[in-house]
């Protein structure tokens, strides 16, 4: 799929999972850590599952308002909670799955299941993962 940019992000990772992530503007600049439960230090610290996840929940959560825009749904505000998992695939690598629980009250569960399945088909990320991560949409 070849696309036309409108905005293009830079960040440089320095020394991988135990390094320092930087945007080339500058705004992000944090030290990431292998999490406690690979091994990693014990402590709170960023690791690029939560920098993902993060980048899902706010990306999923825009493509939902879109939509909700198009249909001329208004006076909602929606959430978005992305859990990114990893894990050991068979070829003896990783790979993540993902987990998004979108909430929108006031609207009904069947109403927004069907605004979470077309915010899934226009989301970049969505359209990024499909076919190479699991991602599973739960609607609360």
């Amino acid at each position: 799929m070849k696309i036309e940019p409108v905005y293009t992000a830079k960040a440089t990772a320095t020394g991988g999972r135990n390094g320092k992530v930087k945007s080339e503007n500058g705004v992000l600049d944090i030290d990431v850590r292998v999490p406690k439960e690979m091994g990693g230090p014990s402590g709170e610290y960023l690791n690029p599952e939560m920098l993902f996840a993060g980048g899902y929940a706010a990306c999923f959560d825009s493509a939902l308002s879109l939509i909700m825009r198009q249909e001329k749904i208004t006076g909602v505000t929606t959430s978005v909670t992305a859990a990114v998992s990893i894990g050991k695939i068979e070829n003896g690598g990783f790979g993540l799955s993902v987990v998004l629980e979108i909430e929108a009250p006031g609207l009904e569960k069947e109403q927004t299941e069907e605004l979470v399945k077309k915010a899934h088909q226009v989301c970049p990320y969505s359209n990024a993962t499909r076919g190479n991560v699991e991602v599973e949409l739960i609607v609360k």
